[in-house]
């Protein structure tokens, strides 16, 4: 009788003891299905950074999904050093403006690059010259190398590659008054104005 009860005893510890490994096997699976996780992150994070040449920022979560995002929406292609000039033109340019002031600009370059009247590539656009002049002042005066990109930028740009466009198609702009006059009264007398924001007018 006794041996029977300890048998049944026996048979109960067994079966708590075999729930209880069930129940651990599952946690460490959690964990190691969390650590992969994590892993698996951190090597999207690394290639989303080394890709765009930001490796040197702090990224969250929320930026490593807007990195994939571009990746697979941009509106053009796009390689490390077009991605980082687009950065330096833009913070050159419109450094004191708002994101919108900024998301034109980098606009205005993406639609260079689109229209076949200017280089099929961003740092072409960026870089060109006509007759020996450069098209944008920050590469002719320097300002282009010499700036620090800021996070707001990066934002602004990150949203342009992803789709973002207030434009109008705007191939042009300039700052009326910064700039030359004679230079002014070509884009009056060429182009067609389509509106201003910040600091800048856009044209067509």
């Amino acid at each position: 009788m006794y041996k029977k009860y300890g048998a049944v005893i026996f048979m109960m510890h067994l079966v708590l003891f075999l729930g209880w490994i069930c129940v651990q096997g599952i946690t460490i699976d959690k964990r190691a299905a969390k650590a992969f996780v994590m892993m698996e992150r951190g090597e999207e994070l690394v290639q989303a950074t080394s890709f765009f040449g930001v490796m040197k920022e702090q990224v969250s979560e929320q930026r490593i999904l807007d990195l994939q995002v571009i990746t697979r929406k941009n509106r053009i292609e796009i390689t490390r050093e077009d991605y980082q000039n687009l950065l330096q033109i833009v913070e050159a340019e419109a450094g004191g403006e708002d994101k919108m002031g900024k998301m034109l600009v980098a606009n205005v370059i993406i639609n260079r690059v689109l229209d076949p009247r200017f280089p099929n590539s961003v740092s072409e656009v960026i870089f060109q010259r006509e007759n020996g002049v450069a098209q944008f002042s920050p590469i002719a005066d320097g300002r282009f190398f010499e700036v620090t990109v800021s996070k707001k930028t990066i934002e602004a740009v990150n949203a342009v590659l992803s789709g973002e466009d207030n434009s109008r198609g705007a191939l042009y702009f300039a700052a009326r008054k910064a700039a030359n006059p004679d230079n002014m009264k070509w884009f009056d007398r060429n182009l067609t104005r389509l509106f201003a924001y910040g600091g800048h007018e856009f044209f067509f």
